[in-house]
């Protein structure tokens, strides 16, 4: 059962962010990450979603869970809680 992960969270800056969510590809790739794409709000470039699809929840589950990917977040300046959801194939 593959699975979509959505995860929506304000940055400080687009452009920054975006350069750390182009380096947390490889850890992307190690949870076995298939598609990827990047959404921002037209009023407001710094509201970001990022979607995210994997094979099976368990990997997206272990991609959301990962301290790298926490610790991206960090250093990239999402200036809020993320929100992570994590949808399966029906």
């Amino acid at each position: 059962m593959s699975a979509t992960l959505i995860v929506r969270h304000p940055v400080k800056d687009f452009d920054a962010w975006k350069v750390v969510y182009d380096e947390v590809g490889t850890l992307r790739d190690q949870h076995g990450c298939t598609y990827e794409r990047v959404l921002r709000l037209p009023s407001d470039g710094n509201d970001v979603v990022a979607i995210h699809d994997f094979p099976t929840v368990e990997q997206a589950e272990a991609f959301a869970a990962d301290p790298a990917l926490k610790a991206a977040m960090e250093r990239s300046g999402v200036a809020g809680a993320p929100r992570i959801e994590i949808f399966a194939s029906a």
